[in-house]
């Protein structure tokens, strides 16, 4: 455990100068990052470097207060429309146990994906009864898991809903689970998914399981339903909701005591502070895709966007870095949205029926960053320079093409036997891997006071997604270790995930 300390001016250069640390590494069009002030705070002192030091490059470093902020305005957002209401954090957007840790102490639930997941959540003691397993693929043994814990299973096929009434009636056990539901109509069109049962399936499908396996009901106790929407639209999610409603009233006829309508994940939030920025890096980025600016990115990349006979095509291919609204606003957007004779939130209170969601990314807005080390410096004969950090491209993203926040540069605490790049260079983060594409920016950056050897990239907001859902030990790198920084009391950790790896 290690006490952060206030930085002095003999030991760090960024109070030594008196610059921000946002002034050290811009892009060439800005997408300024909204900053939390624990990261500025950290990036102040000299413990960042210190960490690095002990623990490796990369390092991911990690705070619990803002997600119990943005838990809290969720359930604040549910109790001004009188609901019962749970958020289940989504584990596979952070693999760490301190957020575990909180959502046990705060008493929300956690949905965990694979056996591995609930082990270490059932380890925790989190009551079932707060845990969801909606694993995509789900394991006879993390099936079996689930049915002796009793932790509720989202049921998504035939195959999987067969086998959990296979498995309960070994162990004599009845299964709470969940029917996961797709095949919504929204504006005159189906919403794709690869997950669940097709809505129009369901009641057919229960009048027929009797006699597919005659003790089947008895072994299933179907406590809620649940759906899983790609992208961030409220007004899908609404529409969702408005068709599950009837068929929730017409399992209750049938004496299934669904209890909760889940709508999964999907809340938006946002990495940049201006929606101008975001609008005018797209706006530009286009016209050097035309020829009619300098590139933004690596070789002009398109980040999704193609040139074909003069005329783009696609999309991007990246998260919407800024949008509106997000989070609390985006579900109070839902809950008053028009249904039957009131509001969603009408509809779901007149029925006594909870509301739950599966939050990964929104929850973890502003608890973490990733950090690592700058190991040399390569100028390029275009003028270009690449900066090679001690990291790669799995360590800090999704499926997203690119990164498109703009990275702190923290400089070092300690001389290099090396001296810094000039002043006012421009290039391209690049990582570890032996490949041409091993970038971990595409959108070319700009270092107004250089680099220097042992400088350290700060990746801000990157705690949902981009630390652990692709990360890779390729060549065999080990994986970033994991801190937890209290800014209360000024300590920082290895977080308990460490001795699971």
């Amino acid at each position: 455990m290690k006490t952060v300390e206030p930085a002095t001016s003999a030991s760090f250069s960024t109070a030594q100068t008196g610059r921000s640390e946002r002034s050290y590494c811009q892009g060439m069009l800005p997408l300024t990052a909204k900053l939390e002030p624990w990261i500025a705070e950290l990036c102040q002192t000299t413990i960042l470097p210190e960490l690095a030091q002990e623990h490796g490059s990369p390092l991911n470093v990690l705070n619990t207060q803002p997600f119990e902020r943005n838990a809290k305005a969720l359930y604040d957002v549910a109790e001004a429309q009188g609901l019962d209401f749970d958020v289940y954090f989504a584990r596979k957007a952070n693999k760490c146990l301190a957020f575990v840790e909180t959502a046990k102490n705060q008493g929300y639930g956690v949905d965990t994906a694979s056996i591995q997941e609930l082990q270490q959540v059932l380890a925790y003691q989190v009551p079932p009864e707060k845990i969801i397993c909606t694993a995509a693929v789900k394991s006879e043994a993390l099936l079996r898991l689930c049915i002796e814990a009793g932790v509720t299973i989202a049921v998504d096929h035939l195959d999987e809903l067969m086998q959990t009434v296979i498995l309960a009636e070994q162990l004599n056990q009845r299964a709470d689970i969940a029917v996961r539901v797709s095949g919504f109509q929204h504006q005159g069109a189906r919403l794709p998914s690869r997950f669940g049962f097709d809505l129009d399936e369901i009641l057919p499908l229960i009048e027929d399981l009797p006699d597919a396996s005659p003790h089947c009901l008895q072994y299933l106790n179907l406590i809620g339903v649940h759906f899983h929407l790609d992208g961030y639209c409220q007004a899908q999610r609404v529409s969702a909701i408005q068709q599950l409603l009837p068929l929730i009233d017409e399992l209750r006829s049938r004496d299934f005591p669904v209890r909760f309508l889940d709508i999964g994940g999907g809340f938006p939030m946002s990495y940049l502070e201006s929606e101008t920025e975001w609008e005018t890096f797209w706006q530009t980025h286009r016209r050097a895709l035309l020829g009619e600016h300098r590139p933004l990115t690596y070789r002009n990349h398109g980040l999704g966007l193609t040139l074909v006979e003069g005329t783009l095509i696609g999309k991007p291919n990246c998260y919407p870095y800024y949008q509106s609204p997000v989070q609390a606003n985006w579900l109070e957007g839902v809950l008053t949205s028009e249904c039957e004779a009131g509001t969603i939130a009408d509809s779901l209170r007149k029925r006594q029926i909870q509301l739950r969601c599966e939050p990964g990314r929104s929850l973890l807005d502003g608890c973490g960053f990733t950090a690592a080390r700058v190991e040399f410096r390569k100028q390029l004969p275009t003028g270009d320079w690449l900066i090679g950090l001690s990291m790669n491209r799995t360590q800090c993203r999704t499926s997203s093409d690119d990164f498109l926040v703009d990275p702190l540069l923290i400089p070092a605490t300690e001389d290099s036997p090396l001296p810094r790049t000039p002043e006012g260079i421009s290039g391209y983060l690049v990582g570890a891997y032996c490949t041409e594409s091993e970038l971990l920016s595409l959108r070319k950056l700009q270092f107004p006071h250089g680099v220097g050897i042992g400088d350290l990239v700060v990746f801000p907001n990157t705690a949902g997604y981009f630390m652990h859902f692709l990360e890779s030990r390729s060549h065999q790198f080990p994986l970033a270790r994991n801190v937890v920084y209290d800014n209360d009391t000024n300590q920082a950790e290895l977080d308990s995930v460490e001795t699971y790896l």
